[in-house]
């Protein structure tokens, strides 16, 4: 039973990922006429972000176009630092298709969610999408949970 939750889950994630990358519709960004090259999470031709991994920090690896499920994670995920660790677990918003190198770093290929320390790697990506629209609050949970298990 376990094994055919987790491959659900598994296929969840890659349909969810997979309607990010094929979004018809036009960003945030592309809407209001600015490109994503002047949005500081994309405006590097080259992997420019530094992850101190002697502490916790939250990386959140995301492709140009960005679905309103990407977007909702990533926003939950701010909200929930702000609202429990203030400026003390840096977060990054990365390019994945931009900063190559680094989502190869993580082996990253898609959008993912991942809380780092030292070599410790959780990746919270499944229940991040899973979630971020529709019970934030759990999301907001696990993340908090993680970080303070790590910390």
């Amino acid at each position: 039973m376990t094994k055919i939750f987790y491959t659900f889950l598994v296929v969840v994630t890659i349909l969810l990922t997979a309607g990010c990358n094929s979004n018809k519709q036009k960003s945030k960004t592309e809407k209001d006429g600015s490109s994503c090259e002047s949005q500081s999470c994309c405006s590097s031709k080259t992997s420019t972000t530094t992850i101190d991994t002697s502490k916790v920090n939250v990386v959140y690896f995301h492709a140009t176009r960005r679905c309103a499920t990407c977007e909702a994670v990533e926003k939950v995920t701010k909200e929930t630092l702000a609202k429990y660790f203030d400026a003390t677990v840096p977060f990054h918003s990365i390019n994945r298709e931009v900063e190559k190198e680094l989502a190869k770093k993580y082996e990253v290929e898609w959008q993912t969610l991942l809380i780092l320390k030292g070599d410790q790697v959780k990746n919270l990506t499944n229940e991040a999408f899973l979630n971020a629209r529709t019970k934030p609050e759990k999301l907001e949970s696990l993340i908090k949970s993680t970080i303070e298990s790590m910390s």
